[in-house]
């Protein structure tokens, strides 16, 4: 009897753990690349709190969008606008009410040097710099935003012949990090930390300079089924993760 007993309490084990293996599963997650700093330890966070994977790609959101449209495997998308996440979910290609704002995002005006860039961003109006980097702002919702600064301080003509396109946020970040551009508008997020910049100099370039960057996140059509994505998107939601993006300068 004693043998039975212990046989069966194995096939309990071996049945549970199958269950514990199928109620885990990956996740295909679509990021905006302005926000690649936070997501490992959200992703930290996520698998210890669900068990379950995120398989993470970064891009920029009209890149993204395209790939979307193309038939990509992604079942969540965290773009860098609000208008993107919208036409998705008016295109059919969404779960309807899913759509939800994870994030606002600020601009920065960021040089590698020191001291190079000065905190009411003056280095701008005075053009004294060779390169301006910007990422593309037909793809790229930082380098609209960025585009509307240019705008906004009459600046457009002016700098037009030295600016450096990037095709997402990150490659924008790239080239100002690596000296190819003196200076570049970037996602606050991608060099400060807590309170403090992480290297180099910046200005934050104020809100009302540009239109807000609302950040909106929502569940694919091929997500639709998967409760790792849904419960990927009340994570998103958790206080433990706004702590997370405060942190890298966005707000909710």
């Amino acid at each position: 009897m004693h043998r039975r007993l212990s046989q069966a309490l194995f096939t309990l084990c071996i049945s549970l753990s199958c269950i514990a293996v199928t109620q885990a599963g990956d996740v295909q997650l679509a990021v905006a690349a302005n926000f690649s700093a936070p997501i490992p330890a959200i992703a930290r966070g996520f698998e210890e709190a669900t068990g379950h994977r995120l398989v993470t790609a970064y891009g920029a959101t009209g890149q993204l969008y395209a790939q979307i449209k193309n038939g990509a495997p992604f079942e969540v998308f965290l773009a860098a606008d609000e208008l993107t996440p919208a036409k998705l979910e008016s295109e059919g290609e969404a779960v309807a009410g899913s759509r939800f704002t994870y994030a606002i995002g600020a601009l920065a005006l960021w040089s590698a040097q020191v001291g190079y860039v000065d905190e009411r961003g003056a280095v701008l109006k005075a053009n004294k710099f060779q390169h301006l980097a910007i990422a593309n702002p037909k793809t790229a919702p930082y380098g609209l935003a960025a585009a509307q600064v240019l705008a906004k301080l009459g600046l457009s003509q002016a700098v037009a012949p030295k600016l450096v396109e990037g095709q997402s946020i990150a490659q924008t970040v790239q080239f100002v990090a690596s000296g190819n551009a003196e200076l570049g508008f970037v996602a606050l997020s991608q060099v400060y930390k807590d309170g403090l910049l992480t290297s180099g100099s910046a200005w934050k370039v104020p809100a009302e300079l540009h239109t807000p960057i609302r950040q909106d996140a929502l569940i694919l059509k091929k997500g639709e089924h998967n409760p790792a994505a849904m419960a990927l998107v009340e994570y998103l939601k958790s206080e433990k993760v706004a702590a997370i993006i405060t942190s890298y300068g966005y707000t909710r």
